[in-house]
């Protein structure tokens, strides 16, 4: 059995949204649940919903060395399109802190990203290029939403270098995007009705 469960990436997100009460801070919190389980279930044509985020998304990269723009749906999908084909786009987190306001959400974690050996070898990392890891290191994300609580982009930064770590996964704990479609599908919910 792995170590990690990926049905509990979202954990601190579902664990606010039972505390929170202002309506426009619990829909936004929906939205994020939702856009990070479809992105870890490969469905991440489903974020790009008009309703969910805005025409010309922007997103700000600065982790495993890499600083980088995605500026546009285009540049984002491509990269939402490969992590898919290659199934990086199964996170994990740990002890993850969250704050919601009118506008944004912010988040700071420890996140595991499962990623192809080829792809850290071809990055210069010492590993098997025919096994898989996880990549730990310590993010901070803020997420700004405009007035109609659609995602204007991410902003996602590792904050420490020296803490990222290449953890090597057994065999059986490497997950498909088949398999993570299976275990998440019960927990992508259609948004609520939107309170403003």
């Amino acid at each position: 059995m792995s170590r990690f469960d990926i049905t509990r990436t979202n954990l601190a997100v579902r664990r606010l949204i039972e505390t929170t009460e202002n309506p426009r801070h619990r829909w936004l919190l929906h939205a994020y649940d939702r856009h990070r389980n479809l992105e870890m279930a490969g469905r991440w044509e489903e974020i790009f919903a008009p309703e969910m985020t805005v025409e010309h998304p922007v997103y700000h990269f600065n982790v495993f060395g890499i600083n980088t723009v995605l500026d546009g749906a285009d540049a984002v999908k491509s990269v939402y399109s490969e992590w898919s084909r290659s199934a990086q786009c199964i996170f994990y987190t740990d002890d993850e802190k969250l704050a919601v306001g009118d506008n944004m959400i912010v988040s700071t974690a420890t996140i595991y990203q499962q990623t192809p050996g080829i792809v850290l070898a071809e990055a210069g990392a010492p590993v098997d290029p025919n096994a898989h890891y996880l990549v730990a290191n310590v993010e901070h994300m803020i997420w700004p939403y405009d007035d109609e609580g659609r995602l204007i982009g991410e902003d996602v930064w590792e904050i420490d270098e020296s803490k990222r770590q290449i953890i090597p996964l057994a065999p059986e704990e490497v997950l498909t995007v088949e398999q993570s479609a299976q275990l998440l599908n019960p927990l992508i919910k259609p948004l609520p009705t939107r309170p403003f």
